[in-house]
């Protein structure tokens, strides 16, 4: 699996995105939900996904934090923080979260899109004290609940084309095209020049087309 960073930045960015998390909702009183999505909108989400290393690495949860109210066009003063003596609720979801989107290289947008933040918050008990690959298990489940249909069904639906006409289009089987979309076949395993058909046909990246958490 193609990981979102390299993992020398992932303790620090588990941290800084938990920190982030407590800092906004127990200093700045924002509810978690409205501050994740100023952090998704500012896009310093995005910074943060793709392993920027001056946002993962440089900054402190609380940098971020006021990185994104800046980029949102939000201004506060500056507050001394005050930290919780225990990690909270909120500090354990950036923590997490901050694994599951390394792991699977999907936006957090995508993420919280079908898993909203507060489901995730909501998991603190009793996954806090699981091992983080449970964890992993339990989102992909509920985000498979709650998207499932595959990218490439997604795609063709919003081309306006049934899957005859995207195999005729791509020279693809129109059986392999329902088996990739039943999951009967694992796109991700697919041929190159498949995808590349695919893509083409449908205006998309190869990467549009594959399942993040297969």
């Amino acid at each position: 699996m193609i990981h979102a960073y390299d993992k020398v930045y992932l303790d620090k960015a588990r941290t800084a995105l938990g920190r982030m998390l407590d800092f906004a909702v127990y200093d700045l009183k924002y509810d978690i939900a409205e501050f994740f999505d100023l952090f998704i909108k500012s896009g310093v989400a995005e910074r943060f996904e793709t392993g920027d290393f001056t946002i993962i690495s440089g900054m402190s949860g609380v940098e971020i934090a006021y990185k994104v109210l800046e980029q949102s066009g939000v201004e506060r003063e500056r507050i001394k923080p005050n930290y919780t003596a225990s990690r909270s609720e909120e500090f354990w979801t950036g923590w997490a979260l901050a694994y599951y989107q390394w792991e699977t290289s999907m936006s957090f947008a995508e993420i919280v899109q079908y898993v909203p933040i507060k489901d995730i918050l909501a998991l603190y008990q009793p996954y806090h004290e699981m091992d983080i690959c449970q964890f992993v298990d339990k989102v992909t489940a509920m985000y498979k609940a709650a998207k499932p249909e595959t990218n490439l069904k997604l795609l063709r639906q919003k081309a306006g084309l049934s899957q005859r006409e995207l195999a005729d289009l791509s020279n693809i089987p129109v059986r392999t095209i329902q088996q990739y979309e039943q999951r009967q076949k694992n796109i991700n395993k697919a041929q190159a020049e498949y995808l590349v058909m695919l893509a083409k046909v449908l205006y998309c990246e190869v990467g549009d087309l594959l399942e993040k958490t297969e």
